[in-house]
């Protein structure tokens, strides 16, 4: 599913009133909170799942076309933990 087919189950849910502009600015709004608020917090929705920055330490690799070690910076990015009820 994308984010238009979103949208679209988005506005059939919220009934006959809703509008397509509606349900975007909803899906919108929902989206940006998740994102502010996941740079400083672990984010928690019962039923879905939980959102969370988690830090990768640096590393060593190896570039694949030559073989070469490489280091790899540290950096941040988003886990996101399934709960049991989304797992069903």
């Amino acid at each position: 599913m994308n984010k238009a087919q979103l949208i679209d189950s988005i506005q059939k849910n919220l009934g006959e009133g809703a509008t397509r502009k509606c349900a975007a600015a909803a899906l919108d709004a929902v989206l940006s909170s998740i994102t502010t608020a996941v740079k400083t917090e672990k984010v928690q929705i019962i039923g879905f799942g939980t959102f969370e920055t988690k830090s990768r330490p640096a590393r060593t690799g190896h570039n694949p076309k030559t073989g070469a070690t490489m280091q790899i910076p540290a950096s941040k990015t988003v886990a996101f933990k399934a709960s049991s009820a989304l797992k069903k």
